[in-house]
């Protein structure tokens, strides 16, 4: 039987990293030492297929923030950028976002750390706002302090964004795995120079994973502890070649565990599909607050405590500017994955961060190979995405359904792309 305790006055701790996919022990790579994050998805909840609604890290973000899908709330491309960078996206100041939706419900909004949603960090309207240092022993410090001082007044939403485990991967905090005892995704060639990558960032990993520990261990030990809930996700897949930056799952399918206070949801794990955008609609009925017409997401509350709950059926996501435009989009079911190009690519496009990688330069490219304006995966034959069925006679019913409902969902939420390429310059304002 589920709780029915009153959730009006909970605490919200939402800890996201950079570019981590489902790169943890309790996600079933053994491989990878995370026993904190293991610790956290054993006494919750863990999405199995849980999926960003955009690949680049401010798109997903501002997706997660908004509850909107990145077409919609106007974050197509990323923010924080760099002074020199010309063309530099923000988050539009009229787009709400948790934080505002909190603020009117008197909470107390804190953020420390990494921001990626807007260009300015303090128009993210938090009551209190410590942008200045990202790395995450960092922020789990400056975290901690606080949880364990009188400044931090409840009820609290406290947003904690770690750099890690983004490239590279070289500092000297980072101790590697052995490279002989990674594992090798099989969209990668599996050679020498992979496995040092591989085992560098599941160095990156353990260190974050420490950090992560480090605020659930002040969380328990505070007069916290029975009213917070804690959020651990990331913004896309991992920093290697078909993954981040790409529409396969190994570029959207991301990390979310959440601790809830005993006795609150069925803890456990769930298979159901989920969208990041689905989080926001999720926290606001959880505390009681009206989920407004505007949010794009479908709240999941009712699954984790065991009432009628419709799941999706599918779920969409989208890529429009990472360091080069390249607009596609896809549909996800449970089996079958469609994604559709609106521009020729002849090659992959690579993340900047990730050309510098020397995992990323054993990837063969197909540079006389123009990319597929279509590509349709069954998922159950194929789960690694490698052969496309998209002209297939069998599969032809699938991939007219799947179009037709993509193309809809376009049309459903006016996707500036169903009238020509998006304006880079008329955009990023």
């Amino acid at each position: 039987m589920i709780s029915t305790r009153s959730t009006k006055k909970l605490n919200i701790v939402y800890i996201i990293t950079h570019d981590l996919g489902q790169q943890l022990g309790c996600y079933g790579d053994k491989s990878v030492k995370s026993p904190n994050l293991n610790e956290l998805a054993e006494n919750g909840v863990r999405f199995e297929n849980h999926f960003c609604a955009s690949t680049p890290c401010s798109p997903s973000r501002g997706s997660i923030m908004t509850g909107r899908y990145a077409h919609s709330n106007g974050l197509m491309g990323l923010a924080n950028r760099g002074p020199d960078v010309i063309h530099d996206w923000s988050l539009l100041e009229k787009e709400k976002t948790i934080t505002d939706y909190l603020n009117n419900a008197g909470y107390n909004t804190y953020h420390i750390g990494l921001q990626h949603e807007r260009r300015d960090p303090f128009k993210n309207r938090y009551k209190y706002s410590d942008p200045y240092d990202r790395h995450c022993e960092i922020v789990a410090k400056k975290v901690v302090k606080l949880v364990n001082s009188n400044n931090i007044k409840q009820p609290f939403y406290l947003n904690a964004g770690f750099i890690e485990v983004h490239l590279p991967f070289e500092r000297k905090e980072y101790i590697p795995d052995n490279p002989d005892k990674v594992y090798v995704p099989p969209y990668l060639p599996d050679n020498k120079y992979v496995r040092e990558e591989l085992a560098k960032f599941h160095g990156s990993i353990k260190f974050m994973d420490k950090a992560a520990g480090r605020i659930m261990n002040a969380l328990n030990k505070s007069k916290f502890k029975d009213n917070t809930v804690v959020i651990f996700t990331t913004d896309h897949g991992i920093p290697f070649p078909r993954a981040k930056s790409t529409l396969y799952d190994s570029g959207i399918k991301t990390s979310l565990i959440i601790k809830f206070p005993q006795g609150m949801v069925k803890n456990g794990v769930y298979r159901e599909l989920i969208n990041n955008i689905d989080l926001l609609p999720t926290l606001l009925q959880m505390i009681g607050i009206d989920i407004p017409e505007c949010i794009q997401g479908r709240s999941f509350y009712k699954l984790l405590t065991g009432r009628r709950y419709e799941k999706n059926k599918h779920i969409f996501a989208e890529k429009n500017f990472h360091d080069v435009y390249d607009p596609i989009r896809c549909i996800r079911t449970e089996r079958y994955k469609y994604i559709r190009s609106f521009e020729p690519i002849k090659y992959l496009p690579l993340a900047a961060d990730m050309e510098r990688s020397i995992a990323s330069r054993q990837l063969i490219q197909g540079v006389n190979n123009p990319r597929p304006e279509e590509e349709l995966y069954d998922l159950k034959k194929d789960p690694n995405e490698l052969i496309n069925f998209i002209s297939k006679p069998s599969y032809q019913g699938i991939r007219k359904e799947l179009s037709n409902t993509l193309l809809k969902w376009m049309e459903d939420t006016e996707d500036p792309l169903l009238k020509g390429p998006i304006s880079l310059s008329k955009s990023a304002k």
